[in-house]
């Protein structure tokens, strides 16, 4: 069984870097604990706690068009549809239900699923 921690997502308009190069398409990796709590620790997250999806989106974002990297900056320049867009994409991938486990019994027949958290 595989377990999927990057997915892939293209932005309804695009991030425009210096250049003029538009970007649409990235990845996003699933968060760690890590993720949301380092950010917590950033001055910029302490004086205006709607940074931190600023932060967080920086971190998990690995991929976005040719783009080197991804950093706050980046998420900052983001057109207000496309950082709406990624907080909920972030939301989807990272609560969505455990991974199942199907199976069947060996006595019965039966196809049964299991959690597996």
């Amino acid at each position: 069984m595989s377990f999927q921690t990057e997915y892939h997502f293209e932005l309804p308009r695009g991030y425009v870097d210096k250049e003029g190069n538009l970007h649409k398409r990235g990845v996003m990796r699933l968060a760690t604990a890590a993720d949301e709590i380092l950010p917590m620790r950033d001055i910029r997250v302490q004086e205006n706690q709607k940074y931190l999806s600023v932060l967080i989106l920086a971190r998990v974002v690995t991929k976005l068009g040719n783009l080197h990297t991804v950093d706050a900056s980046v998420i900052e320049n983001l057109f207000t549809a496309d950082l709406a867009y990624l907080q909920d994409f972030y939301q989807h991938i990272n609560q969505s239900e455990p991974p199942k486990y199907k199976f069947i019994c060996s006595q019965c027949g039966q196809e049964n699923e299991v959690d597996l958290l």
